[in-house]
């Protein structure tokens, strides 16, 4: 049996369980790597039906299967080790999704292109990463504004109130009810996550992975928060990219269901 009839049969059997949504697509295996852990399929999301997901922040998650992932990584794009965690994606033709710092998109608006140009989902994550319960309702969302046109800006060369890819990220997962709620009427999705590495601590390559795998191996599915900020966390992905594999996850790519991140290529 091929690799895309074994990945069709897998999909019906999640369809006629129930445990995948009908709107999905199936993404192509990887060429050249017949040893890559690929990605499985496309979901898309839309803040009328998940207005907010991550249970580490919020009641409901993505509907995910058993053993499928959502990889996300928060605040670059960073030189040095953006570009080696793209490298390591490209090589296993596994997409994530980025949530950019405004402020770093535009001091390197080619990391956030390249990342698109690969058809990993680029969103963003405020303007400086400040925490925004800390200021009014107005102030707050004044900085995830200028988060989302720096982004746009350095993607697309424009800024507007609606984002190309209305996926957003609260700093440290510190929302308020106001600013969800505003969220929500603008049709952005607010994205937690189910579990993470911890690493905006200083450990090693060995020991995120192994602090990882065990978080996962307990949830057993979910959205995992890395950071392509970090150099251990680069060094760690192409060996999580394996063990993923060889224990038998699969990697599902977010979308939005915006007509403009559909022209984009994904």
């Amino acid at each position: 049996m091929s690799a895309m009839v074994r990945l069709l049969f897998r999909l019906v059997v999640l369809l006629a369980c129930g445990a995948v949504p009908p709107t999905v697509a199936i993404a192509a295996p990887c060429p050249g790597n017949r040893s890559a852990l690929s990605t499985e399929r496309v979901l898309t999301v839309d803040a009328a039906a998940s207005p907010r997901v991550g249970r580490k922040q919020f009641p409901a998650t993505l509907p995910l299967a058993d053993k499928e992932v959502v990889l996300t990584f928060d605040d670059g794009p960073w030189p040095g080790t953006t570009g080696r965690i793209l490298d390591t994606l490209a090589r296993d033709c596994v997409r994530a999704t980025f949530f950019a710092l405004g402020r770093n998109a535009a001091a390197h608006p080619q990391l956030v292109r390249r990342a698109l140009a690969e058809g990993h989902t680029v969103a963003s994550h405020t303007f400086s990463h400040p925490r925004l319960d800390r200021m009014s309702t107005d102030r707050a969302e004044a900085e995830i504004n200028h988060g989302i046109a720096a982004v746009d800006t350095a993607l697309h060369g424009k800024d507007e109130l609606t984002p190309s890819t209305p996926f957003f990220r609260f700093p440290g997962f510190v929302a308020t009810p106001a600013l969800l709620d505003r969220l929500k009427a603008r049709g952005i999705v607010a994205f937690g996550a189910d579990l993470w590495a911890s690493d905006w601590h200083r450990m090693s390559p060995d020991r995120e992975l192994h602090l990882l795998l065990n978080r996962l191996a307990a949830t057993g599915r979910g959205i995992i928060l890395l950071h392509d900020t970090k150099s251990q966390t680069a060094a760690m992905l192409p060996t999580l990219l394996q063990e993923l594999k060889r224990r038998g996850y699969r990697v599902v790519h977010v979308v939005p269901t915006t007509k403009s991140t559909i022209a984009s290529g994904h």
